[in-house]
């Protein structure tokens, strides 16, 4: 009898590195540097002689790059991402802060829903608050310090397969084509990802692509910070679809550097916070009273805006046909609704089930598909937490799963009692955080005790 998807990821949450180095393949090439592809480089580093990592970038280049557009925008780092972070690379905590990220535990963070506190969860995991620029490139510094990983500046092309079998990557290299070889090949291309069109290309079948219309428009803005350790590092307000607003949301991180790092959300024609004068107004007039007091602060630089089409996921896990010796990781998988915060996070726990994967010495020969069977219980658990809530969206028309009705009833009924019951609220917590399945949500004893918490609190 095969594990339940909640006993799986549990397992993908407690995974390891390995104490000593276990080569099971030569040369292992990952596609882009992205977070996803250097967690997987890093996993790779302990199960390959050798990793090699293709990206257009200069990887070596420190500071924001080309090849991620919404690196400018906030960034939540969830505890199991955290936790995730802090066992790939022992000291990373330390680091991070020595580098000027900000530690939020429990205390430091604050949330609203229709403007209502909800209450703070005691033991909750900690987390830390930081740029998007700082936390990938932390880990870019780690993963370029092992020695058996290197990198090459290259746009890849397109995939050499040989008799079934991956066997290498074609790329171009200042005009100049050229194989990049290896045993095991990783798409780490995000959401551009060409994987695709190269399988179909080649005769191989292409995955189903799913998508789920959004249309989120989100800006975010810098702040100057006076306070060294203020007494909030990270505060979230959120607006239900039954408010009559224009405004999703927004929230605040302390950030490095002596910063306040915020975002402000709406969906459809809504695009607050535009500008300058229209970001601090809402701020101060549509949320809480802390947003007020860092939009009382100095902006630094200009607000950036973003747009997210649509979520989308790559269902690898249901190709028929496939050739061997691959696998796709990150938002070349699946990419969710930014406003949940699950990017890293997933690629955290993609990188966990590389290492399951390879930790079981698999037979590189034939398709990879324990892997993706591993990696469609991640996919599954964030894709049913950020499309529910999107589906409460009004402007947003399906698809809806069988029994919709009933669920979304009980997911609001879940989600108003964190605002005042401790137990659900940490139960909910750790779905959010992805170091729990969303199954762990749907029993009868936690919709009671929601039942109960709501009526109390009427």
């Amino acid at each position: 009898m095969s594990p339940s998807p909640a006993r799986i990821l549990a397992a993908l949450n407690a995974v390891r590195p390995l104490d000593q180095a276990s080569p099971v393949l030569d040369r292992a090439v990952v596609l882009g540097g992205s977070v996803a592809g250097l967690l997987a480089a890093r996993v790779l580093s302990d199960h390959a002689e050798s990793v090699v990592i293709i990206d257009r970038d200069d990887l070596h280049r420190p500071g924001h790059r080309p090849g991620v557009p919404q690196g400018t925008q906030l960034h939540a780092l969830l505890p199991g991402g955290f936790l995730q972070l802090e066992r790939l690379f022992p000291g990373f905590r330390a680091e991070a802060l020595a580098h000027g990220a900000v530690e939020a535990p429990p205390a430091s963070r604050r949330a609203y829903l229709d403007g209502r506190l909800k209450v703070v969860v005691p033991d909750d995991a900690d987390s830390l608050a930081g740029s998007r620029p700082l936390l990938e490139g932390l880990i870019r510094q780690q993963v370029l310090r092992l020695p058996n990983v290197k990198t090459v500046a290259a746009r890849a092309t397109g995939l050499v397969v040989d008799e079934g079998v991956t066997t290498g990557v074609r790329c171009d290299v200042d005009g100049m084509p050229g194989i990049e070889s290896g045993d095991l090949v990783v798409d780490a291309m995000g959401r551009s990802s060409r994987l695709s069109e190269w399988l179909e290309q080649a005769g191989w079948d292409r995955p189903v692509t799913r998508r789920m219309t959004v249309h989120l428009n989100y800006a975010t803005a810098l702040f100057r910070r006076r306070e060294a350790n203020p007494e909030h590092t990270l505060v979230l307000a959120l607006h239900s679809p039954r408010m009559s607003s224009d405004v999703a949301g927004a929230a605040f991180f302390a950030i490095e550097d002596g910063r306040w790092m915020a975002m402000m959300a709406g969906y459809g024609d809504n695009r607050p916070g535009h500008t300058a004068e229209d970001f601090v107004r809402r701020l101060r007039d549509q949320f809480p009273p802390e947003f007020g007091e860092v939009a009382g602060n100095e902006m630094v630089g200009d607000v950036r805006t973003y747009r997210h089409a649509d979520s989308r996921r790559r269902d690898f896990h249901a190709v028929q046909r496939f050739p061997a010796g691959l696998v796709s990781v990150g938002d070349a998988v699946a990419s969710f609704n930014p406003v949940y915060g699950q990017g890293m996070t997933s690629a955290a726990l993609h990188a966990a089930c590389l290492s399951t994967y390879l930790r079981e010495r698999p037979d590189l020969r034939v398709p990879a598909r324990r892997f993706f069977a591993l990696q469609k219980v991640v996919v599954d658990a964030a894709w049913s937490v950020s499309t529910s809530a999107d589906l409460a969206l009004p402007h947003v028309d399906g698809p809806y799963p069988r029994g919709y009705r009933f669920s979304s009833w009980a997911s609001r009924q879940i989600v108003t009692a964190t605002v005042t019951d401790v137990a659900i609220a940490r139960r909910f917590n750790e779905v959010v955080s992805m170091c729990e399945h969303p199954r762990s949500l749907a029993t009868p004893g936690v919709l009671l005790g929601a039942l109960r918490a709501n009526r109390r609190a009427r």
